[in-house]
Formats: C-alpha cells, structure tokens, sequence
C-alpha cells in the first residue's frame, strides 16, 4: 500500500500537526513508533485521525512520545499528495495585572516641600502632552478629583505669573503616585521628557509609583521611546476607558490610606 508518510520525532502531549491535503478525501492517521510499524506491515494498528473530506486537518498528539503521520487512499482510490507542518503553540491567556501588583505601592511619608504650599500633598502627578488634553487628560483630572483625590494637574495649579518648572518641582515632589500619558506628542515633546526623567527619579528611589497610560500608540512605540518603560504595568485607552483607569488608580490609592490609618 502507497502512504505518503512524516516522521515527527519526539512531540509532547498537546502538541499539534497539521496536514494538508491536495485532493478531497484521503486517510489520515496518527501513531505512535509501535501503531506506524504495525502499519506498514499491514497489521492491525491504533491510531489517531480517520478519513479526512476537508483540508487542512489538525491532530493533537495525545501523550508525549515519537509519533508518526501517515496519509493513504486505502478504499479510497486514486493518489494522494500531502504536506505536514507543526503548529505554534498558543498563547497563554491575558490574565491583566491589578495596579496592586506594583512594587512599593505608595510611599508611607512625603519629604517636606519647600516654598509656601509646603502643606499640599498631592495624590497623583499627570504627565501629559498639551496635545491630549481634550482627548483624555482633562476627563482623566476630572474623573480622579471626583473620586476624592487630590491631583496635580497644570489646569488646575498653573496661574499667571508662575514659575512652570518650579511649580513641575513641587508638584512632582509632592505627589504620590505620577501617571504619564504616553502617546506620539509625549514623545516629541521638551517638558513632558523633563517631568518623565523627575518622575522615573523618584521611582528609582521608592519616593513615587509610575503608572504609565498608552495612548493612541503600539508597544513598539514606548520600546522606541523607553525599552525599560514598555515593561513596566500600564493601562492604555484602547482597551480601557478614562473612567475605568481614574476607578482603579482611585480605589487603589483610597484603599491603601485604609489601611495605614
């Protein structure tokens, strides 16, 4: 009997071959070294598969061990042509991390900061963009401050006559937690890098937690940007809303307070 035959080597259980086909129907069958020598020697065998009316066709290895594959046209007739390749295997399911997980969640003291709104704590720092302030910043603020938290955030503190970088100082050195909005203008920008690099600082030393936001960009963007940033726990806004990050930063910081009152 004519088989067109592929020796797999050794596969462990799950792993999966697939067989194409280049007619309509054919036999296709998997076997262990002991079955595929029965086979063809035309003995009774066991085996995996039957007769296959689509292409392509997926076997899944059953047990680990060296395994075979064999197509033939046996009751069939006619001829038969086929290609075998092993399947990649699939990827773990997201299990998406809880802002939680974070290493040093929130610092338990704030050094004091000097100037005449020493005694202002704020909860969270938001690095951004001017670009995306009507896309998602400004609702972010907002969605934070409703919840309860105290937050930095240039509309809110910025007047007239202000020093920017000394009020960036302060406010970074007196902040909690420094979520950064990461999209294509934060990259270009001058003063959003100089927030950043005060932000990573503090992070370095345990004195703030980063939260990075992806907005509107690929990771391969951030790595780009930060290779060490891309690997670190976010959030972006194509998979969650602005009211549903403010939430979990809130809950977050809300329930740390809890338990260290």
């Amino acid at each position: 009997m004519k088989f067109v035959h592929s020796d797999l080597g050794y596969r462990q259980r799950g792993d999966r071959v697939e067989v194409t086909l280049s007619g309509n129907s054919a036999n296709v069958r998997l076997l262990d070294s002991s079955a595929f020598s029965s086979y063809k020697a035309g003995r009774q065998h066991r085996y995996h598969g039957g007769r296959a009316t689509r292409s392509p066709v997926v076997l899944t290895i059953p047990h680990s061990g060296h395994w075979h594959v064999a197509v033939d046209m046996q009751g069939l007739g006619g001829s038969v042509r086929a290609s075998f390749r092993m399947l990649p295997d699939a990827l773990p399911p997201i299990q998406e991390r809880p802002l939680s997980d974070l290493p040093s969640l929130l610092r338990r003291e704030l050094a004091p900061v000097v100037g005449p709104a020493s005694d202002e704590i704020y909860d969270v720092f938001i690095s951004h963009a001017s670009e995306d302030k009507d896309e998602i910043v400004r609702a972010l603020a907002l969605e934070l401050r409703n919840r309860g938290l105290t937050v930095w955030y240039d509309e809110f503190e910025l007047r007239i006559g202000d020093s920017l970088r000394r009020k960036i100082d302060r406010g970074l050195a007196a902040s909690r937690f420094g979520v950064v909005v990461f999209s294509k203008a934060f990259f270009s920008k001058g003063w959003t890098n100089y927030e950043l690099d005060g932000i990573v600082t503090r992070t370095m030393t345990g004195a703030q937690v980063l939260l990075p936001i992806w907005h509107g960009v690929t990771k391969q963007e951030v790595i780009s940007f930060s290779p060490s940033l891309a690997d670190r726990l976010a959030r972006s806004t194509g998979t969650h809303t602005v009211a549903e990050i403010a939430e979990e930063i809130a809950t977050l910081i809300q329930s740390t307070d809890t338990e260290e009152s």
